[in-house]
């Protein structure tokens, strides 16, 4: 694991967060020798949006209603 001083970090911190990014390696920083902080990179999120994505399939017409209209005139 790499470590960093706070002060070059503090000037390269757009950097090294993106070098975190790229290889998922965690950095920690340190500060008069002794270790302050981890950086680390995150975990993808689970996106609730599309996870089901190529897992259903849409079978039959999704628009119509269940019930005729001549159905719902006899219901009242």
């Amino acid at each position: 694991m790499k470590t960093i001083a706070a002060g070059k970090f503090k000037a390269t911190c757009l950097t090294v967060m993106d070098e975190v990014h790229s290889t998922r390696e965690p950095v920690v920083i340190t500060k008069r020798g002794r270790p302050v902080a981890r950086l680390v990179p995150m975990e993808p999120a689970n996106d609730v949006f599309g996870c089901l994505r190529e897992t259903m399939e849409i079978a039959g017409d999704i628009e119509s209603p269940v019930i005729p209209l001549e159905d719902w005139e006899n219901l009242g």
